[in-house]
């Protein structure tokens, strides 16, 4: 393997940046990955307890609100509850807008990659008003803090996360013979999306050594597992199914009902061979190709086993092996890293995006990825965004990639930079002659810029 700094910042990073230099070698990307998380300190975005916590109130304004429909109080209400909404709205503006900042700012882009590929891989959004704007807060406290650590604990977070928990209806999940279902007829039972989930998705991987005997014990399994509004997430020993389960052939409980035989199962699925091959071969689609070298995906699996599920020997049978070297450019970038490394090519200043209204981040930093494919924080299941480069590059996406390249551009940076030295800036010796030439003979600087973060080169890592 011949290290390329352009390409490991292109295709591994954030992409290129006048400001900035690209990592030097392997070492130097997981060194700054075991590293203190510069930019979560330097753009803050809210832990999800605080985030969760606004839940209540926005539940307590919308009560207060119902309740003094055609009263004298109603209008008070009605205003306290739609300011603390649009409040809440304008927060999750801001947020994205400090994400986009880590983008452009930061020396390990390494580590932004990889935050966003296992919040994908862990989907959860919210599914009613409260909650929806919960997606920004738990990537950074569930996803963040351990995409350098172990898989399992990974794994723990998301699976116990109030987020997941709501996404895929666990809360209410009760066993059929539980204490709960017991007093109350009115119970909906037993839901088995979250077992389903973490073993075709999240471990396992479809087509895993699993049955649906297993998913259903799994799904017994699980009941108890809920959220509590002052705790965050709490296990109900109430709603477990007593006795124990059987899942991939190990028994798991049989006492009294508790969180650690769940965990104990989480564990015990996050070191199956089969999550070891299903992670390898996500994370090889991810950053190299849609067909990934079969090679390529065994070291890694390899090293998954070795480690016992320590993402970071992961990480380096990655970037260690040849077949994540080639150099032609494959993958499309998906809406929001194309956006953000277009901001970080730019070298948008961190006071340009800060200072952006809400209503203006929205428009020019949100809803394009809407246009372009990828409506932000909310893809259209558990299983997240598509790898699939035809995803992104269907007639409509790319007419909104052209559209935005072409005026957002001169929005964010003024003045703008020179068209012939920012096709270098931002791919390096990936520019090519073509990219050059259109850089160069464009009519005017804004539409310069447009054709070179339109180019196929721009567009593909």
């Amino acid at each position: 393997m011949r290290f390329d700094p352009d390409l490991a910042e292109i295709r591994f990073g954030a992409g290129l940046s006048p400001l900035l230099p690209p990592p030097q070698s392997a070492e130097d990307m997981l060194r700054r990955l075991q590293g203190p998380d510069e930019m979560a300190l330097r753009f803050p975005v809210s832990s999800f307890d605080e985030a969760f916590a606004g839940v209540s109130d926005f539940r307590r304004l919308r009560k207060q609100r119902r309740e003094l429909e055609g009263s004298s109080g109603y209008e008070a209400a009605d205003k306290a509850f739609k300011t603390y909404r649009r409040e809440r709205n304008e927060t999750r503006l801001n947020w994205h807008g400090q994400r986009i900042l880590r983008h452009v700012a930061t020396r390990d882009g390494f580590r932004e990659r990889l935050v966003l590929f296992w919040a994908d891989h862990f989907t959860a959004q919210g599914k009613s008003g409260p909650m929806r704007v919960l997606a920004a807060p738990y990537a950074e406290s569930v996803i963040r803090p351990h995409v350098a650590g172990r898989f399992e604990d990974l794994l723990i977070a998301a699976v116990t996360s109030p987020l997941m928990l709501h996404y895929l209806d666990q809360l209410r999940s009760a066993g059929p013979g539980s204490r709960a279902a017991k007093r109350r007829k009115r119970l909906s039972g037993l839901n088995e999306n979250l077992a389903r989930e973490v073993l075709e998705l999240h471990t396992l991987g479809v087509g895993g050594p699993y049955s649906q005997a297993d998913v259903r014990q799994l799904a017994e399994l699980f009941t108890g597992l809920s959220v509590s509004q002052d705790q965050g997430f709490v296990f109900r020993p109430g709603m477990a199914e007593p006795g124990p389960e059987t899942v991939l052939g190990k028994v798991y409980g049989g006492g009294r009902p508790e969180a650690g035989q769940v965990l104990a199962a989480l564990r015990d699925l996050a070191r199956h061979p089969a999550t070891a091959r299903h992670i390898a071969w996500k994370l090889a689609v991810h950053f190299t190709s849609d067909q990934p070298e079969p090679a390529l995906i065994a070291h890694m699996a390899a090293l998954y086993q070795e480690s016992g599920g320590q993402l970071l020997p992961v990480y380096a049978a990655l970037l260690e092996h040849p077949a994540a070297w080639q150099p032609e450019l494959a993958n499309v970038k998906p809406p929001f890293d194309y956006v953000a490394s277009a901001c970080r090519a730019l070298a948008v200043p961190q006071a340009r995006i800060a200072g952006l209204r809400a209503g203006q981040t929205r428009r020019l930093l949100l809803s394009p990825l809407t246009q372009m494919g990828q409506r932000w924080e909310f893809s259209g299941g558990p299983d997240g965004w598509s790898e699939e480069d035809a995803s992104w590059i269907t007639p409509q996406a790319l007419a909104a990639r052209l559209r935005w390249s072409m005026s957002a551009p001169r929005r964010l940076q003024q003045p703008l930079p020179d068209p012939r030295r920012f096709a270098g800036a931002a791919l390096g010796r990936y520019a090519g002659e073509r990219v050059h030439f259109a850089a160069g003979a464009a009519e005017t600087e804004a539409e310069a810029i447009g054709l070179v973060l339109s180019s196929p080169a721009f567009q593909r890592r």
